[in-house]
């Protein structure tokens, strides 16, 4: 029920962190895997991996707010196999924290911009490619900053919650095509919190509010999303699953 064997996936942000992480794990459950980052570089060495161990995947830039590379990469994703993409990873993302009384209107867009604006450009993009006999999914990535907020990022936890409203809409309008779409929150050691595991103080703040007392690696938050792409989550649609030690209860 895990198998991912004959299907297609995107995965944005997908150059290091948890999308590499997901890249990697479809490929090896037996999906084609597009790895898509801002950073064609770090895509591309994700895409090597994946082949040098067996697997099939394909790299390209994807600035999720360019509306125009997104279409050309989700018909790049489709050709995998054949014309039908059967799983999207909004993933990517970006961070500008500051207090909000010296947050810039620049540092609110941009984030915004980036999480939520940058969900709903690649999955219009990719919708008309997605499967329609149960295997199309649309995987979004939020945050427990969207569902109880987080002080010095209010940027971030507008984009995030506004993520979990575009999977929620999402859900009950693509259900009449058997297309599921679900949100993941995770927490892990990437380069995203590199700043809190690095500064004693809010690492142990951080540490404190984990009742599994640690941070996870990419590798454990991926097998969340392997579920979710399979045929043991196509009854589920328009939930949240935190993926975060018991952060959120």
């Amino acid at each position: 029920m895990f198998s991912l064997e004959g299907r297609s996936a995107l995965v944005t942000g997908a150059g290091n962190g948890i999308g590499a992480a997901v890249a990697e794990a479809f490929a090896a459950a037996g999906a084609a895997v597009m790895v898509t980052d801002v950073d064609p570089d770090a895509a591309a060495v994700v895409a090597s991996r994946i082949v040098e161990a067996g697997g099939r995947a394909e790299s390209a830039a994807l600035d999720v707010r360019d509306a125009a590379q997104a279409a050309q990469v989700a018909e790049q994703a489709a050709g995998l196999t054949g014309r039908t993409l059967h799983v999207l990873v909004n993933n990517a993302g970006a961070i500008a924290p500051a207090m909000f009384p010296k947050m810039t209107s620049e540092q609110f867009s941009f984030v915004v911009d980036v999480h939520l604006g940058g969900t709903f450009t690649v999955s219009q993009a990719a919708t008309p490619f997605l499967a329609q006999d149960g295997t199309g999914r649309i995987l979004n990535v939020t945050s427990a900053a969207g569902l109880v907020g987080t002080i010095g990022q209010v940027n971030y936890s507008a984009a995030k919650s506004g993520v979990i409203g575009i999977t929620k809409s999402l859900a009950k309008e693509l259900a009449r095509n058997q297309i599921t779409v679900n949100a993941i929150a995770p927490l892990a050691a990437t380069s995203m919190t590199q700043n809190i595991r690095s500064n004693e103080k809010l690492a142990a703040k951080t540490l404190a509010r984990i009742p599994l007392g640690r941070w996870a690696e990419p590798e454990e938050i991926a097998a969340s999303f392997v579920f979710f792409a399979s045929d043991a989550a196509s009854y589920i649609t328009g939930q949240v699953l935190p993926v975060d030690g018991g952060t959120v209860i």
